[in-house]
């Protein structure tokens, strides 16, 4: 066993608790020297890279490929979050939440009174709403 495993993880959300607890492992005491000293911004400059795979892999068509290259991203993020904390920026429970409520209110044609009747219907209400959000309204 591992010491970020609580136990071993079987479901999803133990999954995502051991990986969450392995990018916080990484920077501590016991830890990577390496991820020890990358920063959020560092780490976050290198989920592009990663995404870039990511791209690549669906080109390539390749299953395997695609979910071992879309967990690095994953990772890279649960790693950036983990330096976020340790640096005072915010807290992973925080943005989840952020991001929870952000796609709540900017699908309004799911969630609110209006609907949208076609795909780009959605995306023109979407726009509307952010738009509506930078102006602070």
């Amino acid at each position: 066993m591992y010491p970020h495993w609580r136990k071993r993880p079987e479901t999803e959300n133990d999954w995502f608790e051991a990986l969450v607890n392995l990018a916080r492992h990484l920077r501590g005491p016991d830890g990577c020297p390496w991820d020890r000293e990358h920063t959020a911004a560092q780490f976050s400059a290198d989920a592009t890279e990663e995404a870039g795979e990511l791209l690549d892999a669906f080109a390539n068509g390749e299953n395997a490929e695609v979910e071992e290259e879309w967990g690095d991203v994953f990772f890279v993020l649960l790693a950036a979050a983990a330096a976020a904390e340790a640096e005072g920026r915010f807290t992973l429970r925080e943005a989840m939440e952020k991001a929870h409520n952000k796609m709540i209110r900017r699908h309004e044609h799911v969630f609110g009174d209006t609907k949208a009747s076609s795909p780009e219907d959605a995306v023109n209400r979407w726009n509307q709403i952010k738009a509506r959000e930078r102006n602070g309204e």
